[in-house]
C-alpha cells in the first residue's frame, strides 16, 4: 500500500472549503443585489405594517369627508350613542331619563350656528355657567394684577371676561 502524503488531502480539503466559502458569499451578494433592485422604493422599515388594516394602507382610512352627509350622519349617530349612555347613567342614579332627540337637536343647533343675511355668524343666546364666569373673572383680575406689577395699564375686566368666554365657546 502506498502512502499519500498527509499534506495532499489537507490541501484538497482547504481548497474545497475556500471554494464553498467564496461560492456562498458570491451567491449571497447576488441575492442581495436582486432584492435591492427589485423591491419598491423606500426602506423595508417603511413598509412594516402597510396593509389593509393599517392607517397608511393602500385601501384608504374609510373616513368620509368632514362636510359630507355621511360624516354628519356618523357624527349624529355617535352623539346619539353618547346621549343614550348618559341617559342610562342618569336612570341608574334614580334621576329622570334624558329626552335624547331634544338634546341631540339642541347640541346640533349649538354646534352649527345659522348665518345671518350679512354673512356674519350669529351665536345663539347662551346661558353661561355662573361658576365658569366667576372663574374667568378671577383669571382676568389676576391678569390685571400682573399687568399692574409690570407697570402696564389694567384691562377692562368685563370685556376680558366676555372675550375669554367667547374664545372658549362657553
Amino acid at each position: 500500500m502506498q502512502s499519500i502524503p498527509s499534506s495532499v488531502p489537507l490541501a484538497l480539503i482547504e481548497d474545497g472549503l475556500a471554494f464553498a466559502l467564496f461560492g456562498a458569499l458570491t451567491i449571497s451578494l447576488l441575492i442581495l443585489m436582486a432584492f435591492l433592485f427589485t423591491r419598491g422604493g423606500g426602506s423595508a422599515y417603511d413598509q412594516i405594517g402597510a396593509g389593509g388594516i393599517s392607517v397608511e394602507g393602500n385601501y384608504g382610512d374609510g373616513t368620509p369627508a368632514p362636510d359630507s352627509p355621511a360624516a354628519r350622519g356618523e357624527r349624529e349617530q355617535e352623539i346619539r350613542q353618547m346621549l343614550g349612555a348618559r341617559s342610562e347613567r342618569l336612570v341608574r342614579r334614580g334621576e329622570p331619563a334624558l329626552d335624547i332627540d331634544a338634546e341631540l337637536a339642541r347640541l346640533l343647533a349649538a354646534s352649527s350656528p345659522a348665518s345671518s343675511p350679512e354673512g356674519k355668524v350669529e351665536q345663539p343666546p347662551a346661558t353661561r355657567d355662573a361658576g365658569l364666569v366667576a372663574e374667568v373673572r378671577q383669571l382676568a383680575l389676576a391678569r390685571n394684577e400682573r399687568r399692574a406689577r409690570q407697570g402696564l395699564e389694567p384691562l377692562d375686566v368685563e370685556a376680558e371676561v366676555k372675550r375669554t368666554l367667547d374664545e372658549l365657546g362657553a
